[in-house]
């Protein structure tokens, strides 16, 4: 398939990996060989003279296991001491990892006042290009600790599809990479309709693919379903960037998507002349 190959070209990525696809299932730990295998991709892809924005989650049930606290936090205020303590630790994971294949790790922790502020934002945009340009890794995530908000979108991002989806958008990416529990987009959610179809290529987000979002999240540790994802694509692919939602129980499925293979369900770019990255952050 055309559209596919054209991805191998891709040259500025954006990946996002969730919760679910760092930890282990069953005790929610971390998962440190699939982390491994993830840094070792990374560092791969930047040999071949791409350059990689990592978002990922992860800190708050990293915080949770550190914390040895079973179950999803109670409150706002638990929800941001885990990500206090989970942040530095995952952090930590990673510059260990990258350093071991010769890369460097930056730490990027953003705020949707980052965003809606112009000079924050324009320096926001200075750092990504500048820590790319230094040959670094940037590794994002949402300052949970001061902008976790229970009413989504108010002062926080929501989830990390929609963030992913904006810093795509911000530094100019052609391509983002959503790593999650599930294979791509269906026509119903599979887990609970044996008939569901699975789509593989979605040339424009119209009303009747958004009508497949459901607000649900198979995992305990994660935050953002279908609907989620559907919104960061609209993002990604109205400021110009191809997107493929892919199943991250296989981080090997990262070099499958970048060689081409008919990997997740791929949407297409179809780049907004009047975006406005405000209107996003805004609804």
């Amino acid at each position: 398939m055309l559209e596919r190959e054209k991805l191998q070209d891709k040259k500025r990525i954006v990946i996002k990996i969730g919760s679910s696809s760092l930890t282990h299932a069953v005790s929610g730990d971390l998962n440190l060989q699939k982390i491994e295998k993830l840094v070792r991709i990374i560092s791969d892809l930047k040999g071949q003279g791409k350059e990689v924005v990592l978002v990922s989650s992860g800190a708050i049930a990293t915080g949770r296991q550190a914390m040895h606290h079973p179950g999803k936090p109670e409150s706002l205020a638990q929800k941001q001491a885990f990500a206090a303590v989970g942040q530095a630790r995952l952090m930590m994971v990673y510059q260990r990892l990258f350093a071991e294949y010769n890369q460097v790790a930056a730490q990027v922790l953003m705020t949707k006042d980052t965003m809606t502020n112009d000079a924050s934002r324009s320096n926001a945009r200075n750092t990504f290009d500048e820590l790319l340009k230094l040959g670094a890794v940037p590794v994002v995530n949402e300052n949970d600790t001061v902008s976790t908000s229970e009413i989504p979108y108010v002062d926080s991002f929501g989830d990390n599809d929609r963030l992913s989806a904006i810093v795509a958008a911000l530094i100019g990416a052609d391509l983002l990479i959503l790593l999650s529990d599930i294979d791509g987009l269906y026509t119903d959610d599979p887990r609970s309709n044996p008939d569901a179809r699975f789509i593989s290529l979605v040339p424009e987000i119209s009303q009747k693919y958004l009508n497949m979002g459901k607000e649900t999240s198979g995992s305990s540790v994660g935050t953002g379903g279908m609907s989620a994802k559907l919104a960061a694509a609209r993002i990604a692919t109205d400021s110009g960037a191809d997107m493929v939602i892919a199943n991250g129980d296989q981080i090997d499925v990262i070099m499958d998507i970048m060689s081409g293979k008919e990997k997740g369900t791929l949407f297409l770019a179809h780049p907004n002349l009047d975006f406005d990255l405000m209107h996003y952050l805004n609804n």
